[in-house]
């Protein structure tokens, strides 16, 4: 039986600022397996690394990233709540964290924010990025816009696409299936062991997302999906190489 693959949630967005290299190279220190991060275009069409679609919460900026150019953007401080810690920390471009990604073998979660807006050439760009730092094996994108998923298949259907939701679903495996996508990624609450089971029987991965609290990690490592997606990659990797994974009758 393999071992649950921990996914550092923004890098180590428990510990380091999210979404920043600090984060990323702190997941990768720890051990995790993989690390997930946003990504949207600027206002000259780079894909950049961001969570929300303005950079008012993360940063000592404000406004739209569509509004702001790569220069204005790598201009602002992303420290968000650790800036007394750690100091300055950049926005990054997805092509930077690709480049520094061919020093290790982290898996890399890319998710396509762009519910709220379309960006226009996310996904192709994105996929260009891939095949030229060659992570095709390594790249995972999901997104809550299952459209932009179909897109990224359609250009590219070598890499894997994740369905994010957040409601129970019914049957996801075979949603997944319908859109040719081959794991989804669901909110915590709406996992259960045996829509694990049926991911597995059906040969389609399951990493639920944002699981910080320890027994729930326990219990979703217990589980045996595929990976979990925290803030706290140390402190998953911990539970995890302590031997779950045999008590899983005792949450049910």
């Amino acid at each position: 039986m393999k071992k649950t693959k921990i996914f550092g949630h923004r890098g180590a967005a428990g510990t380091h600022p999210e979404n920043t290299m600090i984060s990323f190279k702190e997941a990768a220190e720890v051990g995790a397996d993989g690390i997930e991060l946003d990504v949207q275009l600027s206002k000259d069409g780079e894909v950049v690394v961001i969570h929300d679609e303005k950079v008012d919460r993360t940063t000592n900026g404000k406004g739209y990233v569509k509004d702001l150019s790569v220069k204005e953007l790598k201009k602002l401080d992303a420290s968000h709540k650790f800036s007394k810690k750690y100091g300055f920390c950049g926005i990054p471009t997805l092509e930077e964290v690709f480049e520094w990604a061919e020093s290790n073998q982290l898996e890399i979660n890319v998710e396509f924010k762009n519910s709220l807006f379309e960006y226009e050439g996310l996904e192709r760009k994105s996929i260009e990025l891939v095949h030229k730092y060659k992570l095709q094996n390594r790249v995972i994108f999901s997104s809550f816009n299952h459209e932009s998923l179909v897109k990224a298949y359609k250009i590219d259907p070598t890499i894997e696409g994740a369905i994010l939701y957040m409601e129970k679903m019914y049957e996801p495996w075979e949603y997944a299936k319908i859109l040719h996508l081959g794991a989804i990624h669901p909110y915590r609450r709406t996992v259960r062991l045996d829509i694990v089971e049926a991911c597995r029987q059906n040969k389609v991965a399951i990493r639920p997302f944002t699981i910080n609290d320890k027994k729930e990690m326990k219990k979703l490592i217990d589980f045996n999906c595929d990976a979990i997606i925290t803030d706290y990659p140390s402190k998953a990797l911990e539970i995890r190489d302590k031997g779950a994974g045999s008590k899983i009758l005792g949450f049910l």
